[in-house]
């Protein structure tokens, strides 16, 4: 018979287990939880039920006998359990409570890759010690996973954000970096769209250069001779034979940085190398393979310019395969106090003033400002302010902001009237803007909101907050 209770641990209530209890023998089940009360907890007292239990919590530890039914006099059972616990998830860590005779069992759970054992009748302290420092192993070597995770394939360590939209987008990122599609990063200037391409770049993992040109920079009569190159005696001053910037990003990433300024002259050529993947630079004859991913980037509505007759609409659809909009610094939850602190570390430390810190009146006045320069405009504001602000605390007004205003709290009427959609959003919203007023700091984050520092790790964890 299976008990697949769960015991709470107080002050965190719905947090998930940390621990599975296998036990056949419901005394000395009871005993162990007893002896484990400080930890959330569920039971199992076969292995079909153990399984159960795992695989719908993934508790990180698991203590467990080896003699269980239908043969609980015998270890088959218990020994075919770790096998298919550590199948499900090499990192779990067993501990195995064996009888006292049972030495050889205990060693060969070891060599199974069981993390401890603990002889029958077990010392309550002992027990709790060994599940603490097995828990503690398993929470580092997440930690440890998580960075080398995001040192190894997170190309995009660039972007800094907490917002569920921005993560979203760079998960999009990373899923068609792999392939050859063209990509389209649409938003209003400052938004970060050369931060997301370069990522896209990293994580695709390609062996050539990311080479960005601005369409809307260069003379519409240079363009040409820098896109795609030319020979020598091209035209006057066409000393050598120069590739164009198609050329050089070969093997690797073009960022065609305001495309929607591209002159129609060259629409019809690029559209050309899109189909053939070949170019021929200015005053050439022979055709030039060229393998390289092509990003586009534009704060424009291309839709309206093809309307307009301004843009071509099958380089449109050649250049759109896929599509990400950028929202703006303004819609992002967040994330303009959470990318003031990363700048001000990296001005600071730039200009010797590692005392640097916000004022919270500072903190007040970026989370209300509109920031329609977006991302640029706040570094800038930032860069200013740390070289030219006297003291070490930064106030509104040395970031050039408006003071905020007190301003009593209102009510807006949603048109989603889902309580749970409303909540996580409600809560979500709460915990990104505390831990960005507070620099990532959970401690000081659950001191603003009035909550306990493993209820914010409870709701960070339901509410995927990283």
């Amino acid at each position: 018979m299976s008990q697949n209770t769960a015991a709470p641990r107080q002050g965190s209530p719905g947090a998930s287990p940390a621990l599975l209890i296998v036990e056949d023998d419901l005394a000395l089940q009871r005993q162990i939880r007893w002896s484990l009360d400080s930890f959330e907890a569920v039971t199992a007292a076969d292995r079909d039920s153990a399984l159960l239990q795992f695989r719908r919590h993934a508790p990180p530890v698991v203590t467990m006998d080896l003699g269980l039914p239908p043969d609980a006099d015998a270890v088959s059972e218990g020994f075919k359990l770790l096998e298919q616990l550590l199948d499900a998830d090499p990192n779990v860590k067993v501990i195995v409570l064996t009888g006292q005779n049972a030495q050889a069992h205990a060693l060969r759970a070891v060599a199974q890759g069981a993390y401890d054992f603990l002889a029958k009748p077990f010392e309550p302290d002992v027990l709790k010690l060994t599940v603490e420092r097995a828990l503690r192993l398993a929470e580092l070597q997440a930690e440890n996973r998580r960075l080398q995770t995001v040192q190894s394939t997170d190309a995009l360590g660039g972007l800094i954000t907490r917002d569920a939209r921005m993560l979203r987008l760079s998960r999009t990122i990373e899923r068609v970096a792999s392939s050859n599609a063209t990509v389209m990063l649409l938003g209003e200037s400052g938004t970060g769209k050369e931060v997301l391409a370069q990522g896209l770049h990293a994580a695709s993992k390609r062996a050539g250069r990311f080479v960005a040109i601005n369409c809307a920079a260069i003379p519409e009569n240079l363009l040409e001779s820098e896109l795609f190159g030319y020979e020598k005696g091209a035209f006057t001053g066409a000393s050598k034979t120069t590739p164009g910037k198609i050329e050089t990003a070969n093997n690797g990433t073009l960022m065609l940085d305001e495309i929607g300024d591209l002159p129609g002259s060259l629409q019809a050529k690029l559209l050309r190398f899109l189909e053939q993947r070949t170019i021929e630079r200015l005053g050439g004859r022979s055709e030039i393979p060229v393998d390289v991913r092509v990003v586009c980037a534009t704060h424009q509505d291309l839709k309206n310019q093809i309307r307009d007759g301004r843009f071509r609409e099958d380089l449109y659809y050649r250049l759109a395969e896929i599509v990400v909009d950028i929202p703006p610094l303004r819609e992002r939850t967040g994330d303009a106090v959470l990318l003031a602190h990363a700048f001000l570390r990296r001005f600071a430390q730039e200009q010797r003033r590692s005392g640097l810190m916000f004022a919270e009146d500072a903190i007040r006045a970026i989370e209300e400002h509109p920031w329609p320069g977006n991302v640029r405009e706040l570094l800038n504001c930032v860069k200013r302010a740390a070289i030219m602000a006297d003291g070490d605390r930064l106030s509104a007004d040395d970031l050039g902001l408006a003071a905020p205003e007190a301003t009593e709290a209102g009510c807006s009427t949603p048109s989603d009237l889902n309580l749970r959609a409303l909540r996580d959003k409600v809560e979500r919203d709460a915990i990104v803007t505390a831990l960005a007023r507070t620099n990532g700091s959970i401690g000081r984050a659950a001191e603003l909101l009035g909550v306990s520092r493993p209820t914010i790790y409870d709701l960070m964890k339901r509410l995927g907050i990283r």
